[in-house]
């Protein structure tokens, strides 16, 4: 058989799969449903099958190593098979309960409410209590409630590892942490290189930074510093800023649509998404996933969003971060071949989220988005961005937590995993652990469920993400970095676009990367941009 015939059998097979269980997966997200689960779980299984297959596996390692592949998009496309086959050469039987403990896990998570004294509550009142609640008890009881998600689930999550590990060395790695890395094209040591050279560079600027805002945080609640608890702090795990200091961000989106606030940007930087927005779940009800995504339900142009959108800076973010997951998809070249039509890596669709996504707490981007005038963000912008500065500090410690924690949990997951959280907790993000409480807040973190050993990727694509600002400021737009406004500029549009969205899957992410940017990847523009300020 002839490999382009082959692809072609390959393709026919896995497309229409792909298309349902991306329509099933829609379908659960939006109603909780424990049988739509169940239609996606059945629809994953039996896309997966289709990478176990051993003489399929064989071929495909042939054709890659026989030199017969001269077309580059042939080569690649035998590339990212072999890869996606050799994560998947385990035993049917080990694979379904593999998904099927995952899929029963993920809905349990979706479904959970907190209950606060008698009185369940969402995931936004959650939020909204860690934001403006004063008082320290209640604050205690909120966080406290949001984790008890992981009471429910944690041995059933303790086994899913198990099961992942056990799958991965059944084709020959040492777990599923390290086959995860390979197969996604990834060095482990590589990585632990860089969230080393991250951790030297951004330790002291963050010793700095947390204690101030501890220091604020105890004089809100009336408390010493040494006081502060991961109550105190307005995320459930501090993996964003709490918003204090001299300006509430909140207050400039209260009175807009920021859903409209976003459509109206895109389609003036030459990127419409009215389409998107169309197709899209966007604000929360009763059995919802209370959580945020973007899908591409085809690879035609069928792309999505779902959210729980509320008019404040963090869903302003969260919209135009998931709608810049969206354009992405929409934009990748539709005459690539269809294993082609998708991004080079998370990281990369990540990082053109993160871009976009920061555009909220950007004082010049504010003022054209917002309407605001002279004065109002001449007022604000110093303590808007020393709070983009604080949130990008902040959130690089949490990754590393998310980064480290898990090559742990992968490493030995019968080992005392409430210890090793809040030991690796206290190191990188200098969070206290509550006394006499032993209870296994690492599981209520969803991320370890549905996307497991993916967490890297964000912190990957905020140095991306910077990476591509100094590109467009210097060469796309020619000017300064620090002082970029790309609102209505259509030339940056046309840059994602044509550029940086196109190629689609055509080159290895850390290849595509510096084909885009004229570099390969450096963390020098995320410590100029957000450390070194």
């Amino acid at each position: 058989m002839d490999f382009v015939d082959f692809v072609e059998r390959h393709v026919a097979t896995i497309e229409p799969l792909e298309k349902e269980s991306a329509l099933a997966y829609w379908e659960a997200a939006r109603t909780g449903n424990e049988e739509d689960f169940r239609r996606y779980s059945e629809l994953i299984i039996e896309l997966e099958k289709v990478y176990t297959n051993k003489d399929d596996f064989e071929f495909i390692s042939e054709s890659r190593n026989d030199g017969a592949l001269r077309d580059e998009k042939l080569k690649r496309i035998a590339d990212l098979l072999y890869l996606q086959y050799l994560a998947n050469q385990i035993d049917h039987e080990l694979l379904s309960r593999i998904v099927e403990l995952s899929s029963s896990v993920e809905n349990r998570f979706n479904v959970f409410r907190p209950e606060v004294d008698g009185r369940k509550i969402t995931t936004n009142d959650v939020n909204d209590a860690l934001r403006n609640e004063r008082d320290s008890e209640v604050r205690r009881k909120v966080w406290e409630a949001d984790k008890r998600v992981a009471l429910g689930i944690v041995d059933d999550l303790v086994r899913l590892v198990e099961l992942r590990n056990e799958a991965a060395k059944g084709v020959g790695f040492d777990n599923f942490y390290s086959m995860s890395l390979t197969v996604s094209e990834q060095d482990e040591i590589e990585m632990v290189k860089l969230f080393d050279e991250l951790d030297e560079l951004t330790r002291e600027p963050y010793e700095e930074l947390k204690a101030r805002i501890d220091a604020e945080l105890a004089s809100i609640y009336g408390i010493e510093a040494e006081d502060v608890m991961p109550w105190h702090y307005h995320d459930p795990f501090l993996q964003e800023a709490p918003n204090i200091g001299k300006v509430d961000i909140d207050k400039f989106y209260e009175k807009s649509d920021v859903v409209e606030v976003a459509v109206d940007f895109y389609n003036g930087i030459g990127m419409d998404v009215t389409d998107i927005i169309a197709r899209s779940d966007l604000y929360e009800r009763e059995g919802k996933s209370p959580h945020a995504f973007c899908t591409n339900i085809d690879r035609h142009g069928d792309v999505r969003i779902l959210a729980n959108i509320r008019n404040n800076s963090t869903w302003m973010d969260t919209i135009l971060h998931e709608l810049g997951h969206a354009v992405y998809d929409k934009n990748i070249d539709c005459d690539l071949p269809y294993i082609l039509r998708t991004y080079p890596h998370l990281c990369t669709t990540e990082a053109s989220a993160m871009y976009f996504g920061r555009l909220a707490q950007d004082p010049l981007w504010m003022k054209s988005a917002l309407h605001l005038n002279d004065y109002e963000i001449e007022a604000a912008g110093p303590a808007i961005r020393d709070r983009m500065r604080t949130r990008q500090m902040i959130f690089a410690r949490w990754c590393q937590t998310m980064f480290r924690f898990e090559r742990e949990l992968y490493s030995d997951p019968r080992q005392d995993l409430n210890k090793l959280w809040w030991d690796i907790v206290e190191k990188y993000q200098l969070v206290r652990r509550p006394e006499g409480r032993n209870e296994p807040v690492w599981a209520a973190k969803i991320h370890i469920v549905t996307s497991p050993v993916y967490y890297h990727n964000y912190m990957l694509g905020e140095m991306i993400a910077s990476q591509l600002h100094h590109y467009i400021a210097t060469v796309v737009l020619e000017q300064d970095p620090g002082s970029t406004d790309i609102y209505g500029r259509r030339e940056v549009g046309d840059y994602l676009k044509n550029v940086v969205y196109k190629p689609g899957a055509l080159y290895r992410w850390d290849r595509h990367i510096e084909v885009v940017t004229g570099e390969p990847l450096t963390p020098r523009y995320f410590v100029e941009q957000f450390v070194n300020v």
